[in-house]
C-alpha cells in the first residue's frame, strides 16, 4: 500500500469509504489510477481536475459509448468541461460500482441519457441515446422512420403520463423491469 495510502490518510480513507460504496480496496486503487492520468506538477497540488481527454484514455470508459456524458455528469467543474478531481472520480466509480442500489444507478443512467439536461428524456434525447448505442456510422445508423417508430415504441411503453417525455420515476419504473440493468450498468478498474 505504501505511498498510495499514506497521500490519502487513514482518516480520508475511512470518509470516503463511508460516502462511497467502494472498498478501501477500490478506493486505493482508484486513486492509483487518477495519480496516474496527473502530470508530475500535478501531483504536487491539491484537488487538480484531469481534463476530460486525459480520463476517456482509461480503457474502462474509451470503448462506453457514453464517455464523455459519464464526465460531464460526475464533474463538478464550474466550467461544465467535464473535468475530474479525485472524488468526482470516486463519486463515478461508486455509482457504477457492484454495491450501488438500484436507485442510485438509475439516477445516474438517466442524468447520462438527458443530454440536454432539462431533467427529462425527450426525443431529441431518446435520439441521441439510440445513435450512441448503435454507432453513427452510415451503415448502423436507423432510418427516419426506423428512428421515429423506436421513440414512439420507448414512449409507448415508457411515458406513463402521456406528456411526450419520460421523467425520472417513469424511467426507473421501466429500469426496475430490467433485471439486467444494474449487473450491465458498471464500470470496475
Amino acid at each position: 500500500m505504501g505511498t498510495t495510502a499514506s497521500q490519502l490518510g487513514k482518516d480520508l480513507l475511512s470518509e470516503y469509504q463511508e460516502l462511497t460504496f467502494l472498498t478501501k480496496q477500490e478506493i486505493l486503487l482508484a486513486h492509483k489510477r487518477f495519480t496516474e492520468l496527473l502530470t508530475k506538477d500535478e501531483k504536487e497540488l491539491q484537488n487538480t481536475r484531469v481534463p476530460t481527454e486525459r480520463i476517456l484514455t482509461l480503457p474502462e470508459l474509451k470503448s462506453n459509448p457514453f464517455r464523455k456524458r459519464i464526465c460531464h455528469v460526475f464533474s463538478t467543474s464550474e466550467q461544465k468541461d467535464g473535468s475530474l478531481t479525485f472524488e468526482d472520480f470516486l463519486d463515478l466509480l461508486s455509482a457504477f460500482s457492484d454495491s450501488a442500489t438500484l436507485e442510485i444507478k438509475s439516477h445516474y443512467a438517466f442524468r447520462i441519457f438527458d443530454f440536454d439536461d432539462d431533467g427529462t428524456l425527450d426525443r431529441g434525447d431518446l435520439e441521441k441515446l439510440v445513435n450512441c448505442l448503435t454507432g453513427e456510422t452510415d451503415e448502423t445508423r436507423l432510418t427516419r422512420d426506423e428512428m421515429r417508430q423506436l421513440i414512439d415504441n420507448i414512449l409507448e411503453e415508457s411515458d406513463i403520463d402521456k406528456d411526450g417525455t419520460v421523467n425520472l420515476s417513469e424511467f426507473q419504473h421501466v429500469i426496475s423491469r430490467s433485471p439486467d440493468f444494474v449487473s450491465s450498468f458498471k464500470i470496475v478498474l
